[in-house]
């Protein structure tokens, strides 16, 4: 049984740490008064408020050094890359069976609705062969050259609303990623080779598989509302032999000063995709 001296210890200390917290005799909380606590906390809202109207000030002045129209620094990628749609690069699929290529005919009619001639008929019918420079035009809004979905011919999936797939010889579209200001110099164009000994026979649309300078310099998104990107259709004319076998397929810009040989970045100015088409 306890002593009345270790109950009376018990009872001190007891105490004792309740009065840390709060001492009814000095109305202190955690040691300090009310008063103390009140101009503690005023000291931090004003020490915060402080340094938010100075974050505040300092995004301000920054946003006032930016252009809505144009990127302030556009150094980081001076070559574009090439990318292909569908955006796949292992495709695989059975000519005989719809439901097997079904998602890739898909995608391509979707992305192409931007193509389609009631949009491209808002753009401006452009001369070939020349920039379409915008440079000294008080309007920031730029104009954009047509670029409409028949140009692609049999890739266009007017003629042929399965871009060649159901007949086991299928199209891929091919575009450059926008870069502010690119002047490429040349003529560029796409060419695509398949990497085996035996070569297969391609259709290009356009011809050649060019890209016209009419389609550049672009002026950025906001300036350039209405642009497109020029594209390149290939039409792998694909036989028996070629038929369930994985076949890697390379494709360049060429013709011009872009980058393709950039061991770093494999998909600058060229891309590699693999494509099976099974019976």
């Amino acid at each position: 049984m306890a002593s009345t001296e270790d109950k009376s210890a018990n009872k001190e200390i007891t105490s004792s740490w309740k009065d840390s917290f709060y001492n009814p005799r000095t109305g202190e909380v955690m040691g300090r008064t009310a008063s103390s606590w009140a101009l503690i906390l005023l000291f931090y809202l004003v020490f915060y408020c402080f340094l938010a109207g100075m974050f505040a000030l300092t995004m301000w002045v920054m946003l006032l050094t930016l252009d809505d129209y144009v990127p302030k620094y556009r150094d980081r990628v001076p070559y574009p890359g090439l990318v292909i749609r569908p955006h796949a690069l292992d495709m695989s699929f059975n000519k005989s069976d719809p439901l097997k290529y079904a998602g890739y005919v898909q995608h391509l009619e979707t992305f192409l609705q931007s193509y389609n001639d009631t949009e491209q008929e808002k753009n401006e019918d452009c001369p070939r062969g020349e920039y379409f420079m915008q440079d000294d035009t008080e309007d920031m809004t730029k104009k954009a050259c047509r670029f409409k979905r028949g140009f692609l011919s049999l890739c266009s999936g007017l003629s042929d609303t399965n871009f060649g797939y159901s007949e086991g010889k299928p199209c891929i579209l091919l575009k450059m990623n926008r870069i502010i200001g690119l002047k490429p110099r040349g003529d560029p164009y796409i060419n695509c080779t398949v990497k085996r000994e035996t070569p297969i026979q391609m259709q290009y649309f356009p011809s050649e598989g060019r890209i016209d300078k009419m389609y550049f310099p672009y002026y950025g998104k906001k300036a350039h509302e209405s642009y497109v990107q020029p594209l390149v259709a290939v039409k792998l004319l694909l036989t028996k032999e070629d038929y369930n076998k994985e076949l890697p397929v390379e494709c360049r810009v060429e013709g011009t000063d872009l980058r393709n040989n950039d061991e770093r970045d494999k998909f600058l100015g060229r891309v590699t995709f693999r494509i099976k088409v099974v019976e």
